[in-house]
């Protein structure tokens, strides 16, 4: 990952700098090169200027044969020979002309075949009439560069001064530059790859330890973690969400074992029972006229395995992800009072008495009506089987706002401070000891998940004396 990280970094790296490097290269090279045309255009210009004062003095006459100024443009345009290898002509409106063709043609007898008398024409009419000119021109194939510049008199044009030279003497000892653009684009490139490499390295560091947690993790090891300490804010969000992950993993997975260990020993506890007292019975251990006894005991560990599977699959369906509430609208009062017949068998055997508060009648709620009716039944059973002797139970519905709170609560045992926070868990019972037989330990767990559905809640709340669930429902608008 890393080196392919790499090779696109320094693809993009290489390309942009060669981009860079040559729009540089031309950049410099066009300034160059307006920088010499500017240079030659002086020239012209200085030229110019002398012929200009030449006239002056010489009463219109251009060329005297022994005027200094004559010379000294004489010397001009040999000095601007040696620099340009270029040929001048300057002339004046009368048609008297002053070049260096003679000397133009000993020293490159190609580019002086080469000037265009045509082109030297219309560079001079444009000349004549008080512009400045600076051309690039092709002639017989090859590049050239022309300048011309007037000279005036009292705001007259007397003549012209052109300088023709070929484009390689401009442009030629730019190319002396590219080894140095090129020397500076790749100095350039080994920082930038340098750079990166060691950033991307960096960068790649944490990356390549979260890979590596998350093989370890894929291989059932859920305790591995990694640094938050890498400087980068993103890297480390990352990493501090992979160890966040992770530990919800672990969490899972605890959870996981002690379901399958609580599972385990819930069911084999019934089983080793019943196969225990059918063994018995069959190798005479057990005596005949005691078989009713036992055979009981037989129906009642199966009827306790039964519950336990039931429960076992309810959770199940529940927590399933296509798990979906039928909600209609219902009398959560008149739910209350129903359950309370069905168990009136039990709570005159134990000579509870059942208060009921109902502060709003009919009290109209929207929810799935049968499960809301198994998280009511659950509370009811639990309160009934925890609650001693001549115990009482209390049973309260109360509007508030959009939502009903309802209610169980009964002056029993109650439920230590250190359990508290067990409740609502897989399999737990308070005081397994004292309650064996009496539950599967599933029955909270799976009211929390039908109220979950619900979007509602279900809690246990603090009370002086025994013990009260409260749960919410929502109510039916204008009901």
């Amino acid at each position: 990952m890393f080196t392919r990280i790499m090779s696109m970094v320094m693809a993009a790296i290489v390309m942009v700098t060669i981009g860079i490097s040559g729009m540089s290269y031309f950049t410099l090279r066009n300034q160059r090169i307006s920088a010499r045309l500017d240079a030659l255009m002086q020239e012209a210009r200085e030229i110019s200027y002398l012929a200009a004062q030449n006239s002056a003095s010489s009463a219109g006459i251009l060329f005297g044969q022994n005027d200094s100024t004559i010379r000294y443009i004489r010397w001009k345009a040999d000095q601007v020979f040696q620099d340009y290898g270029a040929y001048i002509l300057v002339v004046d409106r009368r048609g008297r002309v002053m070049d260096n063709m003679r000397t133009a043609y000993a020293e490159d007898p190609d580019f002086v075949a080469s000037l265009d008398g045509q082109e030297l024409n219309l560079a001079l009419t444009m000349v004549l009439t008080g512009q400045e000119v600076a051309l690039r021109l092709r002639i017989g194939g090859d590049p050239a560069f022309m300048v011309g510049v007037p000279f005036v008199q009292d705001d007259a044009v007397l003549g012209a001064v052109l300088i023709q030279t070929n484009a390689q003497i401009i442009e030629g000892n730019l190319m002396s530059m590219l080894p140095q653009t090129l020397l500076v684009a790749a100095t350039a490139l080994s920082i930038a790859a340098a750079l990166v490499f060691f950033y991307v390295r960096s960068v790649m560091r944490p990356l390549n330890d979260v890979t590596r947690a998350a093989r370890t993790m894929a291989e059932g090891n859920f305790n591995v973690r990694v640094s938050t300490e890498t400087g980068s804010p993103e890297i480390t969000e990352l990493a501090t969400a992979f160890n966040s992950m992770a530990g919800k993993l672990s969490q899972v997975e605890s959870s996981r074992r002690e379901f399958v260990a609580n599972v385990s020993h819930e069911l084999r506890s019934p089983i080793t029972s019943i196969s225990g007292f059918v063994e018995g019975m069959e190798d005479g251990t057990i005596p005949q006229e005691e078989h009713p006894r036992y055979l009981a005991l037989v129906g009642d560990e199966t009827r306790r395995l039964s519950k336990l599977i039931g429960d076992l699959l309810a959770l199940s369906r529940l927590e399933r992800d296509d798990a979906a509430i039928d909600a209609s609208d219902f009398d959560i009062n008149e739910m209350l009072r129903r359950a309370i017949i069905r168990r009136v068998n039990d709570l005159e055997s134990k000579q509870m008495e059942v208060e009921c508060e109902f502060h709003q009648e009919p009290c109209m709620v929207r929810a799935d009506s049968d499960r809301i009716e198994q998280v009511v039944v659950n509370l009811l059973d639990n309160a009934i089987k925890f609650t001693p002797q001549g115990g009482r139970i209390t049973l309260t519905t109360r509007a508030e706002g959009e939502k009903c709170t309802v209610t169980v609560a009964d002056n029993g045992v109650g439920i230590a401070p250190e359990d508290r926070e067990k409740v609502f868990d897989r399999f737990f019972t308070a005081d397994r000891a004292h309650t064996a037989g009496k539950g599967t330990g599933l029955g909270l767990s799976i009211c929390q998940r039908i109220m979950e559905m619900h979007g509602q809640t279900l809690k246990l709340l603090e009370t002086q004396e025994g013990t009260a669930f409260a749960f919410t429902l929502e109510m039916v608008k204008d009901a």
